[in-house]
């Protein structure tokens, strides 16, 4: 509710151009009692003055406490839009490492089809002995183990994406952990122990 300023300040003119404001009336003992300095308009103006006082403190009080409730709601706002931009920068790390956490097992997939090709040279030929053989199951254990650690690391990622807000508030990262960086590591040795299987056959 707006206060009104206008009406206050007129009201404030109004009685000091009636204290200002001479009578020509002959003096008589009503107007002496009116008359400025005497004791009656003095009680009048003090009155007044009071309420008028009175009148400006609410307002101010009152424009004080909007101000205040303002400033807490755009407080409030402000926080908000801080944790959602959190939980969206929380949303696309997780997609991202879920994303190269898919390519990971699709390529440790594609390794292990892979290389049966090459291992049926390798079981056929005649050089291919035990040691060949031996390399080749590892390799084959271990890009499969890469799968299953890439599997696991797109489970821990999810389940970080679920408990986001968590994360956020602690300001936690999503990350895949060990699975993650062990992976791909597992997928390099598989294919290493499997191509010195071939050349080796």
């Amino acid at each position: 509710m707006a206060v009104p300023w206008l009406r206050i300040l007129d009201m404030i003119i109004g009685v000091t151009d009636m204290t200002r404001v001479p009578r020509r009336s002959p003096p008589d003992a009503d107007s002496q009692q009116l008359s400025p300095g005497s004791h009656a308009l003095g009680h009048l103006e003090t009155r007044l003055a009071g309420v008028v006082v009175a009148a400006l403190r609410e307002a101010f009080d009152r424009d004080t406490r909007r101000l205040e409730l303002e400033r807490e709601q755009i407080e409030a706002e402000r926080a908000r839009a801080e944790r959602a931009l959190r939980l969206e920068l929380l949303r696309q790390a997780g997609e991202r490492e879920i994303g190269r956490l898919r390519l990971i097992a699709g390529f440790a997939v594609a390794s292990w089809l892979g290389t049966l090709f090459f291992s049926a040279r390798v079981f056929a030929g005649a050089g291919g002995g035990l040691g060949s053989r031996a390399a080749i199951g590892i390799g084959w254990v271990l890009l499969l183990a890469a799968l299953a650690l890439a599997f696991a690391a797109q489970s821990r990622v999810a389940a970080a994406l679920d408990r986001a807000d968590d994360a956020a508030v602690r300001g936690e990262g999503v990350a895949s952990g060990v699975q993650g960086a062990v992976a791909p590591w597992l997928i390099v040795s598989g294919l290493a122990l499997i191509g010195a299987a071939v050349l080796i056959a």
